[in-house]
């Protein structure tokens, strides 16, 4: 059995675009066309590798193949590159990435390696305990995660820790901790959460012996405007460092107390000899270590 090359990459784009015929305005061919290089694709593997849905969605064969895909795009890059017979191609690097780490230290690193190269990045966004699965379906090269366990056929480095500890603006506190912050106070007082998904504020309140279906919940699903939320008294929420030292040091937030809640962070990226990729890594882990405390860890 061989996997086609140019079908793999069909493929690849319809995953990219979403449906078929977005893939097929792209590849400059017919829905038709798409799909009747699909259907040869999975003739020639005996496996179906898309379920047609809106968007769809690959198998676990689909993913396989969309992995082979996009690691034969890449090292023709680099080939290409290192001939210096690229004719000025950029390359196109999916990554995946948690909201606070996006909102917060991982643009900079890359904007280094944008400016020395001709590459663009194609940023997914997900909870960090959910990043890794991008990687195994192939939809990306890299990811930030909380695993620290390789994802098959990839290799991992520690960036460091996200440590979160739970403010709330004073005016907040003033109005619904006015006794202090203790468990019946906590189980009325306004939380924000960042989606359904966001369990830091859930494992804070549960240390705190607080049933941590009581509290009325705000779904703020944006980490700047999380924040911004919470500055503005919405409700009470955790937050790292990065965004809520100003507000402390001004006395605009205060600290609620109890143990911060750490969530350490990892980069994953495809066992590839792939000199952009390695650029690419060896920018975000170094930004990585140098601004993550060295014990803690992010969630969102």
């Amino acid at each position: 059995m061989s996997v086609p090359l140019d079908l793999a990459r069909t493929l690849a784009t319809v995953v990219d675009e979403g449906t078929l015929d977005a893939a097929a305005r792209r590849l400059h061919i017919t829905p038709s066309a798409v799909s009747q290089r699909l259907r040869a694709l999975e003739d020639q593997l005996g496996r179906v590798v898309l379920v047609r849905s809106k968007p769809v969605r690959t198998t676990p064969a689909g993913d396989a193949v969309v992995r082979l895909a996009r690691q034969l795009a890449l090292l023709e890059h680099d080939a290409l590159a290192a001939m210096g017979a690229d004719d000025g191609a950029v390359a196109s690097i999916p990554l995946a990435v948690n909201a606070d780490s996006l909102a917060t230290w991982f643009l900079p690193p890359l904007q280094r390696v944008a400016e020395r190269r001709p590459v663009v990045f194609d940023l997914h966004r997900d909870d960090q305990d959910f990043t890794a699965g991008l990687l195994e379906s192939g939809v990306v090269m890299a990811a930030v995660t909380s695993r620290e366990a390789p994802v098959a056929g990839c290799r991992v480095s520690r960036l460091g820790v996200l440590r979160y500890e739970a403010v709330a603006s004073a005016g907040f506190a003033r109005r619904w901790f006015p006794d202090g912050v203790d468990a019946a106070a906590l189980a009325v007082a306004p939380v924000v959460d960042f989606d359904r998904r966001d369990d830091l504020q859930t494992q804070w309140l549960s240390a705190r012996g607080v049933p941590t279906g009581e509290p009325p919940r705000h779904r703020v699903p944006a980490s700047q405007d999380f924040a911004t939320a919470v500055a503005l008294g919405l409700g009470w929420g955790l937050l790292p460092g990065f965004q809520s030292a100003a507000g402390l040091a001004s006395g605009a937030l205060v600290r609620l107390g109890g143990d911060p809640v750490d969530v350490p962070l990892f980069w994953q990226q495809w066992n590839l000899t792939s000199p952009l990729l390695d650029e690419v890594a060896e920018e975000v882990v170094g930004e990585g270590r140098r601004v993550l405390a060295s014990g803690g860890v992010s969630r969102r």
